[in-house]
């Protein structure tokens, strides 16, 4: 036994599927009278009219696109025009033959049934069609960066299944709608099935978000050199919507979940205005030491290095005074950042070899030891009876 629910839906269905008579021009009623007379005629002349009406709807929606997206210099236009000529067709053409329908004497539930068909077959036509454009958008949009820089090549996919998720869940809405059944108790099972699902898959679906607002937000790209306050610093090889590789220097590569890196203070050795990357070397002369021929010295380690940059120019700075040295620290540019534990390397051995052979100490701890007496010895020997 239906609900009431249940009538209402149908009652509302049958009226918007019926009454294809309103929309014949008053002109046309007697020759529809007519041909109501011979049903099968009926049927072929309406199908036949549909079909070329629809045709010539078709050409002349192509046209009139063309003619306004002429001047256009991507393909963009024509792809779309080439996606919508069908069902555009078939809307039209469904549309006369569910009047030819109605010419022919059917029963009440086989001619609604044949209506409610077709209307089906329009709602998959144009949500199968609403994929392709909302592909179609997504690559047109991910290749204007600098407008949409949220929709990249690998952003596509999730906004691609969130979008055929909404059109399926609007063509299911609606083809429920067409057969007369309540899609409350089904929004109502979807609702309990996507939280329990959201409740088993938390951590896919956190890795997930974290990767789409990582390839949005562009801390880092492939090829750049990171450090994470965990311990990892290597090159990125790999930003995916689940997780982050990092190749090491020991050619290690290593998989962190977005969602852990994506918590995690990320230090981006390769950002900033340019690429390169400045160098450290720390130095201590002794005291007594021409300071003004210390920086001569340094900095002329720098230069002759065929690997650190002329521009910025390296200079020398002298830090503070030690508790046994002149504290000097030698500042230089290198191209890359994976290039800085060989240079540092180099450059400290080029310094002191330079000091060297310039007479200029580098101290070192030393301890001298002063004992000011010794303590009186005592005797052990025995005295004998």
């Amino acid at each position: 036994m239906q609900s009431n629910q249940d009538v209402e839906n149908n009652h509302d269905v049958d009226v918007m599927l019926s009454g294809f008579d309103k929309y014949i021009p008053d002109s046309w009623m007697p020759y529809w009278e007519q041909i109501q007379q011979f049903p099968l005629l009926g049927f072929v002349l309406v199908t036949i009219l549909g079909y070329v009406v629809a045709k010539l709807a078709v050409l002349i929606f192509s046209k009139s696109f063309n003619q306004l997206t002429k001047l256009s210099k991507n393909e963009v236009d024509d792809q779309l025009i080439e996606i919508l000529k069908r069902p555009i067709f078939l809307t039209l053409f469904f549309l006369f033959l569910g009047v030819a329908v109605k010419t022919i004497d059917l029963s009440t539930g086989l001619e609604r049934g044949l209506i409610r068909f077709l209307a089906s077959i329009l709602v998959l036509v144009w949500m199968f069609r609403g994929f392709k454009i909302l592909t179609l958008l997504l690559n047109t949009l991910s290749k204007l960066t600098h407008k949409y820089e949220i929709i990249q090549p690998k952003t596509i996919p999730l906004f691609d299944l969130i979008g055929k998720l909404l059109l399926i869940g609007l063509g299911s809405y609606i083809l429920l709608m067409l057969w007369g059944v309540d899609p409350t108790a089904w929004l109502a099972s979807a609702g309990v099935i996507g939280i329990a699902v959201g409740f088993a898959a938390k951590d896919t679906l956190a890795n997930l978000f974290s990767g789409f607002f990582i390839i949005a937000d562009t801390p880092y790209k492939v090829g750049d050199y990171v450090n994470l306050d965990t311990g990892e610093r290597g090159m990125v090889t790999q930003v995916g919507m689940r997780s982050t590789r990092l190749l090491t220097r020991d050619d290690i590569e290593i998989t962190i979940p977005n969602n852990i890196i994506g918590n995690t203070k990320v230090v981006n050795e390769s950002g900033g205005r340019w690429e390169k990357s400045r160098v450290r070397i720390p130095v201590g002369v002794a005291y007594g030491a021409d300071v003004r021929q210390v920086c001569e010295v340094l900095k002329k380690c720098a230069t002759d290095h065929k690997e650190v940059l002329d521009d910025p120019e390296p200079r020398v700075r002298m830090r503070a005074f030690g508790a046994s040295s002149l504290d000097f620290e030698l500042l230089c540019w290198i191209a890359e950042p994976v290039l800085r534990g060989r240079l540092r390397h180099e450059l400290f051995m080029d310094v002191y070899e330079a000091l060297n052979e310039a007479g200029i100490e580098i101290p070192f701890s030393q301890h001298d030891l002063y004992i000011k007496e010794f303590p009186p010895q005592q005797s052990t020997a025995k005295t004998g009876s």
